[in-house]
């Protein structure tokens, strides 16, 4: 599975010396990509995009003052958010009329 986000992200972990989070993010991915047929795409994208998302809080801990974590995280929590919209069941009316 693409995501490009993952690609960035693993990126990032190598240029900031965090070369052990990336065997872990491709583990997490591969767990997922398993769960692919069953689940479909955009619902193993919400949470590779989830894990990212809190690998990347963790990052912004540890490196506060570094703009590209913070950027990346941006914009990994409003994909992930957008993904997540099309997975929300809308609400029922209670009063119809």
């Amino acid at each position: 599975m693409n995501v490009p986000e993952i690609e960035e992200l693993k990126k990032l972990c190598e240029e900031l010396g965090e070369k052990g989070l990336i065997a872990r993010i491709d583990s997490f991915v591969a767990l997922n990509e398993g769960l692919e047929s069953k689940k479909g795409k955009e619902f193993i994208e919400v949470s590779i995009l989830g894990f990212a998302e809190g690998m990347l809080t963790s990052l912004r801990a540890k490196y506060p003052g570094d703009e590209r974590v913070v950027k990346l995280l941006e914009r990994v929590s409003a994909r992930r958010a957008e993904l997540d919209e099309q997975f929300r069941k809308a609400k029922p009316p209670i009063f119809e009329g």
